[in-house]
């Protein structure tokens, strides 16, 4: 059997952990819309189409722009938006989402196995903090660091927030694995010179994942040894 030769293992969230997009930030920016009386709102296959730009703050500043009669003070209507988009995921729709099968067993095998883990997200630290008190409250307190909007943008062309993660670790690329759902995602692990597993859901199939280590629709059943026995083989 092919050893695990990893140091730690650097989770992404939406749409990877917990199934956020479809369940949750979808709903939250139509509410929003909504509650500012703007004539917006996207229906999924939409918002699917969207995803490629990182982060609902500037998927909606886009929208915005887009309108027939634009706010004319665009960035402090797509501020408010954000806001109010975030405390209604937090407070409404974040309940509704759901982990996704396999997770929890893995980052717990990591953890039996002294192994370090992470979190690197386009996603908000406080919306990041509240996904885990939620679906995973035992264990949380395994990620560090948590990186996410507040640390800066992850599909940024140098990968800052992926090489952050490596530097605070003292850990080569090589030694790590990130986990990720896009095709976004796995450029970002990718630029660090991170090997990346690839979980996709009903809404990342059909996306380029060339220079992925190992692909798959789902991580349930799935451990350390055999991800290590795949890529082995990939």
């Amino acid at each position: 059997m092919t050893t695990v030769r990893w140091d730690g293992l650097i989770w992404d969230v939406d749409g990877t952990i917990a199934l956020t997009e479809r369940e949750g930030h979808l709903p939250a920016c139509n509410a929003a819309f909504a509650a500012m009386d703007l004539p917006i709102r996207w229906a999924w296959e939409e918002f699917q189409n969207l995803l490629g730009i990182p982060g609902n703050e500037l998927r909606m500043k886009r929208a915005l722009e887009a309108l027939a009669r634009p706010p004319d003070n665009l960035e402090e209507v797509a501020g408010q938006l954000a806001r109010l988009k975030k405390k209604l995921y937090l407070e409404r729709f974040l309940p509704g989402t759901s982990l996704r099968p396999g997770i929890r067993d893995l980052i717990r095998e990591a953890r039996e196995r002294r192994m370090r883990q992470a979190i690197v997200s386009t996603s908000d630290e406080e919306q990041i903090h509240a996904l885990l008190s939620l679906h995973l409250p035992e264990e949380k307190g395994w990620f560090s660091p948590v990186l996410g909007k507040r640390a800066g943008r992850k599909t940024a062309p140098d990968s800052p927030l992926y090489r952050r993660c490596l530097a605070e670790w003292r850990c080569a690329g090589d030694r790590a694995l990130a986990i990720e759902d896009s095709e976004v995602g796995l450029r970002a692990a990718c630029e660090a010179g991170i090997p990346c597993v690839v979980a996709y859901n009903d809404y990342t199939a059909g996306h380029d994942f060339r220079g992925a280590t190992w692909i798959t629709s789902s991580l349930a059943g799935v451990s350390l040894d055999r991800l290590a026995q795949e890529m082995s083989e990939a």
